[in-house]
């Protein structure tokens, strides 16, 4: 290692337009440099290069920075370890992005013994080039003063064409193994099994059939989804993108550290009347009742075995979270770290989080190790961000698509106690599917701007973009009524965000229109959309209807 620490060189521009499109535009220049882009409170931070690379298997940790490389066994928990070898690194004010296996949870018990040796349960990477986007403002912080100069250089706000999307068959293959599965879970939790769980969430796989461009799948995902996080990512070969609705943990440098476990679960369908009945449904069923007291519970004794006695809380119990196609039971709890903890503590206790192992945990994950058909990986993971400073921030990789060489998957699992139903349970992963399911993007072909339009598409694009169907995109961007589209109003003054103009510019794109986000928001009114609309179609003067 070196001796002195290496500074980064920080700039700071103004960036105009959609801070999501210019993230996403610099996560697809990184092609398949390593990188990750993470959202976190209306911040798009985009970390690309590795300066330096901590990766943790089953047998060691390794560090591989300026100045060598270093390797260290590990055992109980590899986080004392990684503490010790972050330490030395020779960076000032760094910040390390990564993902965490579902696998980690094997750290302690005899699973550990029966992974593949060189399985990758940790890796961290600390970026050569960080961008974080927010308020119109990108800063930059590079090794290379000139990397940052061709970063800044890079920012471009212009809109993505997303194109049109995958079918994904949500029954899957397995769908009577699933079935089978939760059957036998609940009837073990029943009976009361010595080692059996008392609750154990069991997830299923789903395959996309055709190739998938991750990128905008991730674009146009965000769009429709309310995460609590979301990511886009491209590390040791498998690229993912999710919108996860839950923390397993923050930590700020004070020793603060937060909790917000989701458990129970209804479908949000975007029609006010439904999603209140099931809302009120949700809040009145016994069994959703129940599982979300349990995992309450799980997380607060968590917390409570490295705070600080007497300052774990818990806030906002069972409040009701809109997460994407889903409506689910939250709840926060905080507390502070006792002397001598920080976020590796906090991540051994808490990781896996509860709402994706079950409880207890260790019963919880024999049983899923043995139910289902395949490692999980990334997900019920985590992708998280370290800071030298002693901040932690760790998002729970649900709702999210896969991709490893020309594989495509997505996952989504359930909560299972004594009281549940084998097909409501299955319905319920259809519900967290279509999250992300209704925003996978075929992959574009090679210097294609868009795929080519199925006939549906062509047929739309021969009638032309009329106004009423971009009175039903915007309305559905604002989730109203049709109706209350006026044409004159201002459609930002109504709610809608950046996200919302990103969403219908490319939704719009398909009919061969090309819309700048920045311009739709000079005037933001449907009449003058329309003006735009078919001044580009006609190559001329703006005239008053599409």
């Amino acid at each position: 290692m070196t001796s002195s620490p290496r500074l980064y060189h920080t700039l700071s521009t103004p960036v105009p337009g959609d801070p999501l499109t210019v993230a996403v535009r610099l996560a697809m220049r990184a092609a398949d440099t390593p990188h990750v882009l993470y959202e976190r409170h209306g911040t798009w931070s985009v970390a690309v290069g590795a300066a330096a690379e901590l990766t943790v298997t089953p047998a060691e940790v390794r560090l591989s920075a300026p100045g060598g490389e270093r390797t260290a066994p590990w055992e109980g928990h590899p986080g004392p370890v990684v503490r010790e070898l972050l330490s030395g690194l020779p960076f000032e004010n760094w910040r390390a992005y990564g993902t965490a296996a579902f696998e980690l949870a094997c750290a302690g018990t005899p699973s550990l013994a029966e992974l593949p040796c060189d399985q990758v349960l940790l890796r961290l990477i600390v970026p050569a080039v960080e961008t974080r986007i927010t308020d119109g403002t990108a800063v930059i912080r590079a090794l290379d003063p000139e990397a940052a100069e061709r970063t800044a250089a890079a920012l471009d706000p212009t809109a993505i064409e997303v194109g049109r999307t995958v079918p994904v068959d949500l029954a899957g293959e397995d769908s009577e193994l699933y079935l089978k599965a939760v059957s036998s879970a609940a009837q073990e939790i029943r009976e009361g099994r010595d080692g059996s769980p008392r609750k154990v969430i069991l997830s299923r796989s789903v395959p996309v059939r055709e190739p998938v461009d991750i990128a905008r799948t991730y674009l146009l995902g965000r769009s429709r989804n309310t995460p609590a996080r979301s990511f886009l990512l491209g590390l040791d070969g498998l690229r993912a993108a999710g919108f996860s609705p839950e923390i397993v943990l923050a930590v700020d440098p004070g020793g603060r550290v937060r909790t917000q476990p989701l458990a129970g679960t209804r479908a949000l369908t975007g029609e006010a009347g439904e999603d209140d009945r099931l809302r009120r449904e949700l809040l009145a069923d016994p069994k959703e009742f129940y599982e979300h007291a349990v995992t309450v519970r799980t997380s607060f004794g968590e917390l409570a075995d490295i705070c600080v006695p007497g300052s774990v809380a818990v806030h906002d119990y069972m409040s009701v979270k809109p997460r994407g196609t889903a409506q689910h039971l939250a709840s926060e709890l905080a507390g502070t770290l006792a002397p001598g903890r920080d976020g590796w503590d906090a991540l051994a206790s808490l990781f896996p989080a509860v709402t994706v192992s079950g409880v207890p945990k260790s019963a919880a994950n024999v049983c899923i190790r043995r139910l289902e058909r395949d490692p999980r990986g990334l997900y019920g993971g985590a992708v998280l961000t370290v800071d030298q400073d002693g901040s932690f921030d760790v998002a729970l990789v649900l709702r999210s698509v896969y991709q490893r060489g020309e594989r495509t998957w997505l996952r989504a699992g359930a909560g299972i106690v004594g009281q549940s139903l084998p097909e409501r349970e299955f319905t319920e992963t259809c519900e967290k599917l279509r999250s992300v399911s209704l925003s996978v993007v075929a992959a574009q072909a090679p210097g294609a701007d868009a795929p080519a339009p199925d006939r549906a598409d062509r047929a739309d694009r021969d009638t032309g973009l009329s106004v009423e169907r971009m009175r039903a995109d915007i309305a559905e961007a604002l989730r109203c009524p049709v109706e209350l589209v006026d044409d004159e109003r201002s459609l930002i003054a109504q709610g809608l965000d950046s996200v919302g103009l990103m969403t219908v510019a490319s939704k719009w794109s398909a009919f061969g229109v090309r819309l700048k986000v920045a311009d739709l928001a000079l005037e933001p009114t449907l009449a003058a959309w329309g003006e735009l609309v078919r001044a580009q179609r006609d190559g001329g003067a703006p005239r008053s209807a599409v």
